[in-house]
């Protein structure tokens, strides 16, 4: 069963979802009603925000609408949105404005850039939402469907060597080189650093899951501990003997501190002693990293992650294997990330291969 903060986390996203479809189509609490048993509190959120953008291009960017709110948006108005119209979608999201509500209530607006990925993950919402559409009968024509995905250049993986990988393990544990800023805190944090940058590389969990962790999920008599996966599944991962010392140096010092109420189970702790925040995960890997591999722009809890599975894979080239420990539910998945890996294993085995050796002599006379 999922843990505290994994059901926290879902009915926030629940809520938040709610929300939302007050300001969307009727048609779309339908959909959602649909998809609820066989998509994730967080993928539905997913949806929900990329068809909110849609509709505010329809009623922004397509004169015949003319500013029309969005929850007043009809089957009708959607049956006669044309191809020419979803294509022209595309352009509109490689950069729009998007108005957000201050605390002080006060609206500001700011702009927001797209690239392949961004412009292909929200046309697989649109397409799915058409999907259902047609599907159900509202619509005669799945005009979705006749759009072209963005083509998706490929892009080096980011990660870290061997030997970033121990700088940045050093920097956490000595706080050299670290800008005098952080000085001041390294020595009440550095054990929880070291805990956690060394669990992100030595099990290649994702943040979501590190930031979750309570103190019994914990098992050191086995080195083993249980994390909550997408979609809720919870799995047993284990642990190498130093990356569990480290979480083990850390938990004594864990134990002293006197967590906030709601917060007393949660193993990484902020300095305000409530459950570290995803936020404050991502900073704390740039604080390394910027220390440990400056050239290596943009390192993240997911590119030690990646970084993870590039060494298990090289050590044991099993692809399933990598695809199992990561979580990934689609071993293809793994496959695309770990591709130029596999090409250069190839490549050296193409070179173990000797047909004849440089010390080869000519055929004795005689001999044909």
């Amino acid at each position: 069963m999922p843990n505290e903060y994994h059901i926290a986390a879902q009915n926030a996203r629940t809520r938040r979802l709610r929300e939302l479809l007050r300001g969307l189509p009727d048609v779309c609490s339908d959909y959602f009603i649909a998809i609820e048993q066989q998509t994730s509190a967080l993928t539905r959120l997913s949806y929900a925000y990329d068809l909110k953008l849609f509709f505010q291009y329809l009623s922004e960017e397509l004169p015949r609408f003319g500013g029309k709110p969005i929850a007043e948006f009809t089957i009708e108005d959607i049956r006669s949105v044309t191809k020419r119209d979803l294509e022209r979608y595309a352009q509109y999201l490689t950069l729009y404005v998007k108005n957000e509500t201050e605390p002080d209530g006060e609206v500001a607006s700011r702009e927001i850039t797209n690239h392949e990925y961004g412009i292909k993950r929200k046309y697989a919402s649109l397409r799915a939402f058409y999907k259902y559409l047609f599907a159900d009968g509202l619509i005669d024509s799945n005009v979705a469907a006749l759009v072209p995905l963005p083509k998706m250049h490929e892009h080096a993986i980011i990660r870290l060597d061997v030997d970033e990988v121990a700088r940045i393990l050093d920097v956490a544990e000595s706080g050299d080189a670290l800008p005098r800023s952080y000085q001041k805190y390294h020595n009440i944090t550095k054990k929880r650093d070291l805990a956690m940058l060394s669990l992100f590389l030595g099990t290649g969990i994702r943040i979501s899951e590190c930031v979750g962790l309570n103190i019994d999920d914990f098992d050191f008599e086995q080195n083993a501990f249980v994390i909550t996966r997408k979609g809720g599944k919870e799995v047993i991962l284990y642990l190498s003997d130093e990356v569990a010392g480290t979480l083990k140096d850390y938990l004594e010092e864990r134990k002293k501190i006197e967590a906030l109420p709601g917060h007393e189970n949660a193993f990484f702790l902020s300095i305000q002693r409530r459950r570290i925040t995803q936020r404050a995960v991502e900073n704390m890997v740039k604080k390394y990293a910027s220390v440990a591999a400056p050239l290596k722009k943009k390192i993240s809890p997911h590119k030690l992650r990646s970084t993870f599975g590039t060494n298990l894979y090289r050590e044991t080239g099993d692809i399933y294997l990598v695809a199992d420990v990561l979580g990934h539910s689609d071993v293809n998945t793994t496959r695309k990330h770990y591709a130029a890996m596999a090409e250069d294993r190839r490549r050296i085995a193409a070179q173990k291969t000797v047909l004849r050796d440089d010390h080869h002599g000519d055929a004795p006379d005689g001999d044909a």
